[in-house]
């Protein structure tokens, strides 16, 4: 008897799909596999999905165009790549003609406290509401916090890797090619944050995820009031 042949085998170069093959070219041309999923506004699993399950039909009209804004118009700015690939992503449509429902994930938290929520430049636009409700179980369940943040260098007031930015974590900076630079604040070995309390900056700011974080960095001296965050992630602990 043959083997049977596998689900969702990965497919060899010759049978990759378009958006594959463009995502290909964009990784090419500089981009990572995250960076494709930050400019689409998903999750980095779907674009490994292009390549695995045939997926990702629905973006080649904005892959197509990013990858020209990036080989004719020599656009390396990822947020403006976002933008750009966002005029051309359309939500699915029933067979009515009204927009498909999207399937979502609830909050994930697991029972020992962990869990993890990101945002891309779209969702970041309209103040990362998807963050919300990760914030808001770890505060009724009493956990800690940390965040990580992109933003341009120029928008740090203090020096990359300073005790006094992100003090016990002075390694977590990932400086990349675009000018921009990621910073980690608070973790499991230095205490982080209270939930509680950024539920609080987060409901002070009218559910504005971004705005909060954004306005305690600038009260604190570590980011200039005119900076703009450009990637957001917050994860959460259950305290020893």
């Amino acid at each position: 008897m043959p083997p049977r042949t596998r689900r969702n085998q990965p497919q060899r170069q010759g049978e990759l799909n378009e958006a594959a093959r463009l995502a290909d070219r964009l990784q090419q041309a500089g981009c990572t596999k995250r960076d494709i999923a930050r400019i689409l506004d998903r999750d980095p699993s779907l674009v490994s999905q292009f390549y695995t399950k045939n997926k990702g039909a629905a973006f080649v009209p904005a892959l197509r165009q990013v990858l020209a804004a990036i080989e004719t118009g020599g656009i390396t700015d990822l947020p403006e790549l976002a933008a750009i690939a966002a005029r051309h992503t359309h939500r699915r449509t029933t067979a009515s003609g009204a927009r498909a429902r999207v399937r979502t994930k609830a909050v994930l938290i697991t029972p020992t406290g962990s869990g993890t929520g990101r945002v891309g430049a779209q969702a970041i636009a309209s103040g990362s509401a998807r963050l919300r409700p990760l914030i808001a179980e770890a505060a009724r369940l009493g956990l800690r916090l940390a965040f990580t943040v992109r933003l341009a260098k120029t928008g740090y007031v203090l020096a990359s890797g300073s005790r006094t930015d992100s003090p016990g974590i002075r390694r977590d900076v990932i400086q990349r090619a675009d000018h921009t630079e990621e910073r980690s604040y608070g973790s499991a070995q230095t205490g982080g944050f209270d939930a509680a309390d950024f539920a609080r900056r987060v409901d002070a700011a009218a559910g504005d995820v971004t705005a909060a974080v954004h306005q305690w960095m600038v009260e604190t001296g570590r980011i200039r009031a005119d900076a703009q965050i450009l990637h957001l992630e917050v994860r959460t602990w259950r305290p020893r």
